[in-house]
Parts: structure tokens; C-alpha cells; sequence
């Protein structure tokens, strides 16, 4: 599979990148951060992503898988109501349990939050909230699998690499301020 890497800007956030296979699919996508180093070879936290090509032209505005996905990064980056449950993901490399939770998690709409625990409930697997918790922090979609909208029972819970106040940030973002 043909995978490019495509590094974006969003005032305010930072510098993101997005993994597409064949102008049809996300492979990865890493949200913007204000990180210095733009040279990754695979996303954060997605070992054995197989980078074949770094796109370096710059993505115009305009039709198209690439610049049409970005067009929507940047507008849910500036507080519009975006959904990204249509993007097609590659999830040939979940587990069942995985993609049973990434298909689910991706149903909880802007602004609403969910415990690990109703999570696991939610995709069919009750007492399972530590392995959702697991899955989260592995999450490689971003905002395609919004792993901001789950919270630990008594808190907010973690947020991965990204740390909780990205977390926080995201979820003002959308409007919910109860966290």
C-alpha cells in the first residue's frame, strides 16, 4: 500500500499530519501540536505504519480526497461543527475488540462524552474499560476516532502523548465545559 504523509499548519495548534493511502483512506493522523520536529517517519505512537512517500508540495485548496479532508481539519480546528464518521479508516490491522470500539467511539457525537466504561459497554464489551483505556492511548486517527470524548468515571482520564490539557482543549472546542 502507497501511504503519503501530508504535514499541515492550523493557526493557533500547531503542526498536524495526515496519512493517506491512494487518495481514499487514513492510514494515521497526528493532530496539530506546537512540536519543533515535522520530519517524523511514522505517526506518533503508530509503529510499523509504512511510510512510502513524504508529500512535499504543498496541499492546494481545492477537490479532492487530501485537500477536502483538510479543508474540514481546519474548519473543526476553528470551532465549526465538523463529523469526520464518513472518512474511510484502514482498521485492517485492529483486532475485532478494536475496531468493535473505534467504529463505536466514532458514533459519539460533537460536544458529548462517554466513560471507558460505557464505551465498552456501548461496543459489547462490558468490563472492559481498562482495554478501552489501552486503545485510546494507542489511538492513531486523531480526531477521526475522537478518543477526547472518553473520560474516565471520576475525571477526565488522560489523553496519550497529547496530555490532558489538549484533551480539555478540544472538548471546550465542542462546547462541553463540565470537565
Amino acid at each position: 500500500m502507497r501511504v503519503t504523509r501530508h504535514a499541515y499548519a492550523v493557526e493557533g495548534w500547531g503542526v498536524g499530519e495526515l496519512w493517506e493511502a491512494g487518495g481514499r483512506m487514513v492510514v494515521a493522523h497526528d493532530a496539530p501540536t506546537k512540536r519543533s520536529n515535522t520530519s517524523l517517519t511514522t505517526p506518533r505512537g503508530t509503529p510499523g505504519v509504512p511510510t512510502e512517500t513524504l508529500s512535499r508540495k504543498p496541499v492546494r485548496v481545492g477537490v479532492g480526497f487530501v485537500p477536502e479532508l483538510l479543508q474540514r481539519i481546519h474548519s473543526y480546528y476553528r470551532g465549526r461543527r465538523i463529523e469526520f464518521a464518513d472518512v474511510v479508516l484502514d482498521l485492517e490491522w485492529c483486532t475485532p475488540f478494536q475496531a468493535d470500539v473505534a467504529r463505536t467511539l466514532r458514533k459519539v457525537p460533537w460536544g458529548e462524552v462517554v466513560s471507558y466504561g460505557e464505551l465498552a459497554s456501548l461496543a459489547g464489551y462490558p468490563r472492559a474499560q481498562r482495554a478501552v483505556g489501552t486503545f485510546c492511548a494507542h489511538n492513531r486517527y486523531s480526531l477521526f476516532v475522537p478518543c477526547h470524548r472518553v473520560v474516565a468515571a471520576d475525571g477526565i482520564g488522560s489523553y496519550g502523548s497529547l496530555g490532558v490539557s489538549y484533551k480539555r482543549r478540544l472538548l471546550r472546542l465542542e462546547g462541553h465545559h463540565a470537565l
